[in-house]
Parts: C-alpha cells; sequence; structure tokens
C-alpha cells in the first residue's frame, strides 16, 4: 500500500470521499495513488506542466496497478481539465503566486469544482483574500510541520455569496494572514508556528533596535507590529 509523507497525508485527509480527483501538479502521483488505492476517490487525474514527473507518475501507477483508475494529462493547471470532469481539484507544493494563477486562467471552470484543497508554500493572506473576493469559502484548514518547515493547507468550496468563513462577514487580518480555524481550535502546530515567529521577530528587533537609520526604524515598526501580533495571538488562542 501507498504511504504519504506528513504533509501529502494532510492534503489527502482533505478529500471529500467519493469525490472524483485532479491532482494539479502531481509530480509522482503520490496522492491520487494513495486516494485511489483505498477506494477514497473512485478516479483521479494527475496533471503536471511537465513531462519528466508525469513519466515518473505513470510508472508509480502501474507498479500499484491503478491504470485503469489514475490517467495522466500534461497541462498547464486546469487547462487540460475538461468541464465536468473532476469534482476536487488539489493544488499543493507550490507558491500562492501559482496557486492564484492557476484557479483565475478560467474561473468558470475552478468554479465548476465542488470543492479545492490548496496547500499554498507562500503568500497564504494573499490566497485567502483572492478566495474571499473571488466568492469561495474556506470549510476546513489543517497545519503540519514536517522537516522544520510549516505547511497551512485549507479546503475551499465555490459559494454565491462572499464571506472567507461566513456569508458576508469580511475575514480579519489575522484570519487572512494565519487562518480562522487554525487560531479558534488552537491548532497546536500553528501554537508552535507563532512562537517560532514571535521568538524570530524578537532576535531582528533587538538587531534594529540599536541602528538609526530612517529605513531601520521603519523596519523596527513593522516587526515590532508583527511581534505585538504573535503575543496577542498566544494569548488569545492559545
Amino acid at each position: 500500500m501507498a504511504e504519504l509523507s506528513k504533509r501529502l497525508q494532510a492534503v489527502a485527509d482533505l478529500v471529500t470521499p467519493g469525490m472524483r480527483l485532479a491532482d494539479v501538479g502531481t509530480d509522482h502521483a503520490y496522492i491520487p495513488i494513495y486516494l485511489t488505492q483505498n477506494g477514497l476517490v473512485p478516479s483521479a487525474i494527475a496533471m503536471d506542466i511537465n513531462k519528466g514527473p508525469l513519466e515518473r507518475a505513470d510508472t508509480h501507477i502501474l507498479e500499484h496497478g491503478l491504470d485503469g483508475k489514475i490517467v495522466t494529462r500534461l497541462s498547464d493547471g486546469l487547462v487540460n481539465l475538461k468541464m465536468e470532469e473532476a469534482d476536487t481539484m488539489i493544488a499543493a507544493g507550490m507558491g500562492g503566486g501559482l496557486v492564484i494563477h492557476i484557479l483565475n486562467e478560467d474561473p468558470a471552470k475552478t468554479r465548476s469544482l465542488k470543492e479545492l484543497v490548496l496547500q499554498p508554500q507562500s503568500e497564504l493572506a494573499k490566497v485567502r483574500r483572492y478566495l474571499e473576493e473571488h466568492r469561495f469559502r474556506i470549510v476546513a484548514e489543517d497545519m503540519v510541520e514536517e522537516d522544520g518547515k510549516y505547511y497551512p493547507m485549507m479546503k475551499v468550496i465555490p459559494t454565491e455569496q462572499k464571506g472567507l468563513y461566513a456569508e458576508g462577514v469580511p475575514a480579519a487580518e489575522e484570519e487572512l494572514e494565519y487562518g480562522k480555524y487554525l487560531l479558534e481550535k488552537a491548532h497546536p502546530v500553528m501554537g508552535e508556528y507563532l512562537k517560532k515567529e514571535l521568538s524570530v521577530n524578537q532576535g531582528v528587533y533587538e538587531k534594529l533596535r540599536v541602528q538609526e537609520s530612517e529605513r531601520t526604524k521603519e523596519r523596527s515598526a513593522e516587526v515590532l507590529h508583527m511581534i505585538k501580533r504573535a503575543e496577542d495571538l498566544l494569548d488569545r488562542y492559545f
């Protein structure tokens, strides 16, 4: 049976059982293999923009005897996915800007999906802002730490009304940056992340405060804001 890394397992766990899957940037097709092998999805399309990863994916799919349930497809994002061909899309392990590009390439196709499982490696607030502005709602969030790196992720559904977490309710700054559910549930990995962020910024602030330039003063103010925000979130939620 296929086994996943901690990060990929957490992503796979956000997929609703029974959904037809499209995995964008599939690399070795580890998630489609795991989900089909365990009967969690009926079929999957493993997609990648590069031929090399798809060749490796084909090899792994054949090794697990799943060529009847998983097909590979060369595609830039969702370009070569047909309308109504999948229920769930995964976009994991890529920068936030690329995630937004994939979602925005064909908005009608993106909104035809029942759910999106996203794990941006950067620009989390920017991704969440895009989702809010384009009428997507976050219904679940998770976060794992693996090899010293932190990986937040989310399950998203298209909606008719704006409201990232609740209809008509704009997300607060800290919800865009860190995730409402991760904070409210006092997710232990988010707590670790905030403590680490606080420690790093305190070290940066101590170095900046002894310098005199105008730019340094501006940067000191920015870092102090981040320190106070982390302290406030840790006090409120953890």
